[in-house]
């Protein structure tokens, strides 16, 4: 199973050609992992409140295959693809009309933000999370 959110292209998103500047892929990737998240249940501002865990991006690779332009209509999908006890791998990909722009994978760790050091989710957040383990479509 995978999370799908999609977004639109705007001019605050592209270069002066109109082609969506590389780093604000990252952007929308970190956006659609939050979607995904809080469609889970989850608030990022609550797991840091009433559990003291924060998620970080400890690695990344993504494939830049196509670009992205001005108003396009975006869709980002999400799946696990690893889950550890203080990590989970994300494979992420951006299709635009059924064209795979962008796919990436993406490691992050959940860190005691205080501490700046990992410790293992919650048991009910790697439980959700096991909802999403697969390919994205």
């Amino acid at each position: 199973m995978s999370w799908k959110v999609t977004f639109r292209i705007y001019y605050e998103d592209t270069d002066a050609g109109g082609v969506v500047y590389y780093a604000n892929y990252l952007r929308f990737l970190e956006r659609a992992r939050t979607e995904a998240l809080r469609a889970l249940g989850f608030e990022q501002a609550r797991m840091l409140q009433e559990n003291r865990i924060a998620f970080a991006v400890r690695s990344l690779s993504v494939d830049y295959l196509k670009p992205a332009r001005l108003d396009d209509l975006v869709e980002v999908s999400s799946a696990v693809r690893e889950l550890g006890r203080a990590q989970v791998v994300f494979q992420q990909q951006i299709v635009r009309a059924g064209e795979m722009l962008l796919d990436a994978q993406v490691r992050v760790a959940s860190i005691d933000p205080v501490r700046g050091k990992a410790v293992a989710m919650p048991k009910e957040i790697r439980e959700k999370f096991k909802t999403l383990m697969g390919t994205p479509a």
